[in-house]
């Protein structure tokens, strides 16, 4: 077991990595793999260290302050262990701490945030109706608000938000195409087709894995838009400015290490295995439960 610490700037900084050290991947559940899987195809040599909250997923319906805490502390996490880079595969998590990480770590510890994938969808948008299907929180957050203030409005598009706090649990438990998940997707989905909604932006990173759901509702009435491509080539890009590319695959060959905060550790390792590609070699482990602290 490995205790997850709090960020403190008691502690001394980490040696700077080399080139073969591994990416770092945060999420507050399994959802980020979909993310971690878009890197592992760009970026073959690399090994990924993913660390999946699962104590507390979800994040969406959280305070901000218990966001913004457990955030830090799973990259304090992921830092210590002698991680690279992270990415912040949580578009929640990213809302709310991206800029408070990147002052905290500065360059020796570069960061990457999602933000929902709204401009190609703008861009691409027909009948100028885009919906988003994301979190309470990311709506919050300052991220999406600016994309949409600067990019949707000026470009005469409007932005439909959907929110439904039940996907990401049936996704945590592989029930993605479950009844009740195909209902909930009916529901909140059908009304931004009536709209003329072409586009729908998956604005958290557990959504891509509802892709097959969403098609077999809607078939090619909604095009699905996610961040993973873009994530994958902007992780590509900055360890390419930093010269930490790995040119060789890893020894171990192991290409993806997952840890979960949870208890439920068989059910989360048969929803791994049912998330990732079977090419792709990965391993879980369960660490040390942290947990958010009351603000005084």
């Amino acid at each position: 077991m490995t205790a997850i610490f709090p960020v403190s700037l008691e502690l001394d900084p980490m040696p700077a990595a080399s080139a073969d050290a591994p990416i770092g991947v945060f999420d507050s559940g399994v959802g980020g793999l979909s993310i971690a899987q878009e890197i592992a195809r760009h970026l073959p040599n690399e090994q990924i260290v993913y660390l999946a909250d699962t104590a507390h997923v979800p994040y969406g319906p959280r305070p901000d302050h218990d966001i913004r805490q457990l955030t830090a502390r799973g990259i304090e996490w992921l830092y210590r262990q002698g991680c690279k880079m992270a990415v912040v595969a949580c578009n929640t998590a990213s809302a709310f701490s991206l800029d408070s990480l990147r002052a905290h770590y500065g360059e020796s510890f570069p960061i990457v945030g999602l933000v929902p994938a709204l401009k190609p969808a703008v861009l691409q948008s027909k009948s100028k109706v885009v919906a988003v299907l994301a979190t309470p929180a990311t709506f919050r957050g300052q991220l999406i608000k600016d994309v949409i203030d600067h990019f949707a409005q000026p470009a005469g598009v409007r932005v439909i938000p959907v929110t439904c706090l039940e996907l990401v649990p049936l996704i945590e438990a592989g029930q993605e195409m479950s009844h009740a998940c195909l209902t909930l997707l009916r529901q909140i989905l059908q009304p931004v087709i009536d709209q003329g909604a072409d586009h729908l932006v998956l604005g958290c990173t557990h959504y891509p894995f509802l892709k097959d759901a969403i098609e077999q509702l809607f078939g090619s009435q909604l095009i699905l838009i996610d961040s993973g491509v873009a994530v994958a080539r902007q992780t590509a890009q900055i360890l390419i400015k930093h010269q930490l590319i790995a040119e060789h695959e890893h020894a171990s060959g192991l290409r993806i290490a997952c840890f979960v905060t949870g208890q439920q550790l068989e059910q989360t390792r048969q929803v791994v295995e049912h998330l990732i590609p079977s090419h792709l070699t990965w391993q879980l482990n369960s660490i040390q439960v942290y947990t958010a602290q009351k603000t005084k």
